[in-house]
């Protein structure tokens, strides 16, 4: 490949993120006479791939293995068959820099890779409705164990009738957000949006958030047109519509890429232990002075986590949503890995063991 020809992409694709260490990572594939581009969206069998020559339809064929997080998904870095194939395939992508993975909704807690190569993961909550914070810190374990720096963005904050409002809401996802920005939003009134629009203008970000949130509206703003449809808010609980179906990446005129996704009705954790940790970094830094190193913060004496939630420094609520995040991706890991369901059964036989001597003791100290 000529020297002309292997600088074209790096200058046609640097408003996709494409920089001097993909270009190495792609330097084999080049020397195959293929072309680099990155996936802007993926449907059945298919992917729509933007290259140096334009936006190419690509057939996934052979980047589809049956292992679900392998297969290639929206912001994947692939390699293409030039002109002149039909169909055209993407033969390979990069290795993922960071990637945004989920457990599915079946039986089987299979993982779902919602987003590759994202900078910066926005979790949008609507403050048209009551703050979920539980829900918060779920997106937010996701959001740290993909390698994404998360951001919460508040939208709709023109339905928040004063100033003092908003700032109540926002120190109160703060405390349930150690370390992420915190930002309220306006669409309809533009309050928020340069600010917004200057955190996404490096890199790549991932739109993320339930259903009715108003990621379209959030992401028509940032691109300054209609690109994503966009329906009216229901009168009967402040939601809007479920419009977005399919993962799109879409080149922001300010700088950046965004990829928006459809509203995630279920966020299961996928083995994002690290995430959980770092959400909840105040428990695991309390859990350090713990008397035991294996505390479990329930009962055992010398605990420094509940002695916080003993004299207010510490919610109670803050500890419960830690307990449930740590159980359900216990659980999860359990599933693939047998050293880890070795040591639930174990814990389980131990606890059993512990429940049955203390009922014991209880009965043999019952007077008659």
């Amino acid at each position: 490949m000529s020297s002309s020809s292997t600088t074209t992409p790096s200058t046609s694709l640097s408003s996709y993120g494409w920089d001097t260490g993909w270009e190495a990572e792609f330097a084999p594939h080049a020397d195959r006479g293929l072309l680099p581009g990155r996936v802007v969206r993926v449907d059945r069998g298919q992917c729509d791939v933007v290259t140096a020559e334009g936006v190419v339809r690509a057939d996934t064929a052979f980047v589809t293995p049956h292992d679900p997080l392998r297969v290639i998904c929206t912001g994947d870095w692939a390699a293409v068959d030039p002109a002149g194939g039909n169909p055209r395939y993407v033969r390979a992508y990069l290795p993922r820099r960071t990637a945004f993975v989920r457990s599915t909704s079946s039986k089987r807690s299979d993982g779902q890779i919602l987003a590759a190569n994202v900078d910066h993961a926005v979790v949008a909550v609507s403050l048209a409705a009551e703050l979920d914070l539980g829900r918060i810190e779920r997106f937010l374990a996701l959001a740290w164990e993909s390698g994404a720096q998360p951001l919460v963005v508040l939208t709709k904050a023109d339905l928040v009738p004063d100033a003092a409002g908003i700032a109540h809401l926002v120190q109160d996802v703060e405390t349930s957000a150690p370390g992420v920005p915190v930002l309220p939003v306006s669409a309809a009134t533009g309050e928020g949006v340069d600010a917004l629009r200057a955190y996404v203008a490096g890199g790549t970000s991932v739109l993320l958030g339930v259903s009715g949130t108003g990621k379209s509206t959030l992401a028509n703003t940032l691109l300054g047109t209609d690109a994503m449809a966009v329906q009216a808010i229901r009168d009967v609980d402040g939601k809007g519509r479920h419009t977005t179906t399919t993962r799109n990446l879409l080149a922001l005129p300010g700088g950046g890429v965004l990829i928006d996704t459809p509203g995630l009705r279920g966020v299961g954790l996928w083995d994002a232990g690290t995430g959980v940790g770092q959400v909840f970094s105040e428990i695991e830094e309390l859990a350090a002075s713990c008397r035991f190193h294996d505390c479990a913060h329930g009962a055992e004496p010398g605990c420094a986590v509940l002695a916080a939630v003993e004299d207010g420094t510490l919610p109670e609520r803050r500890l419960e949503s830690y307990r449930k995040l740590l159980r359900e991706n216990q659980y999860i890991v359990a599933k693939t890995d047998a050293r880890v369901r070795a040591e639930l059964r174990r814990d389980w036989k131990r606890k059993g063991a512990e429940g049955r001597a203390a009922l014991q003791a209880k009965r043999v100290g019952r007077p008659f």
